[in-house]
C-alpha cells in the first residue's frame, strides 16, 4: 500500500497590521507589515513599535538594527489614513496618536546602537521620518521618497523638522518639506538623505550591521551618545555622559582585546565589557 506524505496544516495567519521582530546574533531586524496598504503605520504598529524599542534597548544585546518594510514594493508609505476616522477624530485622540507616534521616534533616534533603514519602495510621511530617524539609509532602485504633510493639512512636530534639517541641511529640508514632491533613489541620493543605492537593498542593510556589531560596542554607544548630543546642541549634561562614556571604553575588557589583536595581528573578539 502506498502512502501520501502530506504536511501539517499551519493555523496561523499573518495580522493584516503588524511589527515584527527578528534577530540574528546581535543583530535585530524590524520589519513594518501593513502590504495591502504599502505598510501604513497603524496606531496598534506605533505602539509595538515603541514597546519593541525599549526592550531592545534594555535588552544591552543588540549591536545594531536594521528596519525594513514587509516586501519590496514599500518600507513604509506614512500613517495608516484608512483608521483616523476611528483614531483621530478628536483633540484626545489626536493627542494619544502623536504621543504614539513620538514615543517610537524618540525611542528610534535615542536607540543606543546604530540604526539601518533598509528602504525599498515608498517611502512618505511618517516612513520618512523613521528613516530620518536612522543612523544609516540604503535604497533600492525602485525607492521613492515624499514629505506629503503640507498637501493633507497635518502639522509636522517639531523634532521631525529638526532632524530633517540636520541631515539635509535647511535649505535642501525646506524644500522637501514646502514642496512635497516625489523625489526618486537618485535625486534622494543627492539630497544627501542616502548612504547609497543598492541591487539586494535587504542583504547590504543585514551585511552593515553584521559589519557593524563586530565592533567595539562601547565604543560604537560612546559615538553614537555623541552624534546625538550634538544634533541637540551639545547639552552640558549629554556631553558630560559622552565624556563618561568614552573614558569607560578605556576602563573596558575590550580595549585591552582591540589592543591585543591589533599586536597579534587577528580579528578582535569584543564582549562590550
Amino acid at each position: 500500500m502506498s502512502t501520501t506524505h502530506q504536511e501539517p496544516v499551519s493555523n496561523f495567519v499573518k495580522p493584516e497590521r503588524d511589527v515584527f521582530l527578528s534577530m540574528d546574533a546581535h543583530v535585530a531586524t524590524i520589519t513594518f507589515s501593513n502590504e495591502r496598504r504599502f505598510n501604513a503605520m497603524s496606531l496598534s504598529m506605533w505602539l509595538k513599535l515603541g514597546d519593541l524599542l525599549e526592550e531592545l534597548n534594555k535588552d544591552g544585546q543588540v549591536r545594531a538594527l536594521v528596519l525594513r518594510g514587509d516586501g519590496e514594493r514599500a518600507f513604509v508609505s506614512g500613517a495608516d489614513i484608512s483608521e483616523f476616522g476611528e483614531q483621530r477624530n478628536d483633540p484626545a485622540q489626536v493627542a494619544n496618536y502623536d504621543q504614539a507616534v513620538s514615543r517610537a521616534q524618540v525611542a528610534l533616534a535615542k536607540f543606543a546602537s546604530p540604526v539601518i533603514a533598509a528602504i525599498s519602495g515608498i517611502c512618505y510621511g511618517g516612513g520618512l521620518g523613521l528613516a530620518l530617524a536612522c543612523d544609516l539609509r540604503f535604497a533600492s532602485e525602485s525607492a521613492k521618497f515624499r514629505m506629503p504633510a503640507a498637501r493633507l493639512g497635518l502639522g509636522y512636530a517639531f523634532g521631525g523638522v529638526k532632524r530633517m534639517m540636520a541631515i539635509l541641511g535647511q535649505a535642501k529640508a525646506s524644500e522637501v518639506f514646502y514642496t512635497a514632491k516625489v523625489y526618486d533613489a537618485h535625486q534622494a541620493l543627492a539630497l544627501g538623505l542616502l548612504n547609497g543605492i543598492e541591487v539586494d537593498v535587504f542583504a547590504q542593510a543585514h551585511e552593515t550591521a553584521i559589519l557593524i556589531s563586530q565592533n567595539a560596542p562601547l565604543t560604537i554607544k560612546a559615538a553614537k551618545m555623541a552624534f546625538n548630543a550634538a544634533l541637540n546642541g551639545a547639552d552640558p549634561a549629554e556631553v558630560k555622559a559622552v565624556d563618561e562614556a568614552v573614558k569607560n571604553c578605556f576602563k573596558s575588557k575590550d580595549y585591552l582585546e582591540g589592543r591585543a589583536a591589533f599586536a597579534e595581528k587577528r580579528s578582535p573578539l569584543f564582549v562590550g565589557q
